[in-house]
């Protein structure tokens, strides 16, 4: 390993933590299975790992970095020519112009800082018609927050706007002695399938969302006290909804039942 790069100190600021276990690496990068033809995105390269081997299979690597200082590590490396890089925070990058140029879905990939990783999946979500898949390594929390289930502790805002969008599934726990630096929290490697037929549905996702925020933020109420402001005990009853329900007991499907009913009587606009 060239010594510049030994002499890298990941940086707080940017949670960084490089993954290390070469058997890791390569299990990610047989589940990927990336092809030639495919319009790859790294998010946060970091110093390689996933980078060298996925440009041993393919010709061109998309690449989003925020630290300057990795990227000029990483000119140091042959594969450094296969890549396209945009040295900015992956929450401003505009990968709708990147869909339009390829016209070809994006497959997004990457270990995710843990101090944008909720933020960046919600920028992605709404981006979910342009991505044909997305692969991440998660905190391991965060991970199971989203792939968590109606009752689970665990269960909340990020479930249900996660699963309404993707098919979301954990491949493997990846321990925190994996990494560089070693992070306080273990990790999670999470493979995201937009639905070919989306299973839940709501005119407006963004109701959705004002729905689950307002029953999250009061999740150890009821639902008739913590929805009170905008729908009454008889409307959560026609629609089939415990009113002594906690948020965390309503199922995904039910949310967005409760988010249609809003908007067909234009309760939010009254």
């Amino acid at each position: 390993m060239n010594k510049k790069i030994k002499k890298y100190f990941p940086l707080k600021k940017y949670s960084q933590n490089f993954l290390i276990n070469q058997k890791l690496i390569e299990e990610i990068v047989n589940f990927i299975n990336p092809k030639v033809e495919q319009t790859l995105v790294e998010i946060g390269p970091g110093l390689g790992a996933l980078t060298k081997p996925i440009c041993n299979i393919v010709d061109e690597l998309i690449v989003i970095e925020i630290d300057p200082v990795v990227l000029s590590c990483l000119k140091q490396f042959s594969f450094y020519s296969q890549l396209r890089v945009f040295c900015q925070d992956a929450l401003n990058f505009n990968y709708l112009n990147l869909f339009y140029n390829k016209n070809k879905l994006i497959r997004i990939f990457g270990n995710l800082p843990y101090n944008i990783a909720t933020s960046l999946l919600f920028c992605f979500f709404k981006k979910n018609n342009i991505i044909y898949d997305m692969n991440f390594m998660l905190q391991k929390e965060v991970a199971k927050r989203l792939v968590a289930s109606p009752g689970r502790k665990s269960y909340g805002r990020l479930s249900i706007i996660s699963q309404y969008y993707y098919n979301i599934k954990i491949i493997f726990d990846a321990l925190s002695v994996n990494f560089r630096p070693i992070p306080k929290v273990d990790s999670a490697f999470v493979h995201f399938q937009p639905y070919k037929k989306r299973p839940y549905f709501t005119y407006n996702v963004n109701v959705l969302s004002y729905i689950t925020n307002l029953a999250f933020q009061k999740r150890r109420k009821i639902l008739r006290h913590s929805l009170k402001s905008i729908v009454s005990e008889k409307v959560l009853l026609k629609l089939d909804i415990d009113p002594k329900l906690r948020a965390e007991n309503v199922s995904v499907l039910q949310y967005c039942q409760l988010s249609n009913y809003i908007i067909n009587n234009n309760i939010l606009k009254k």
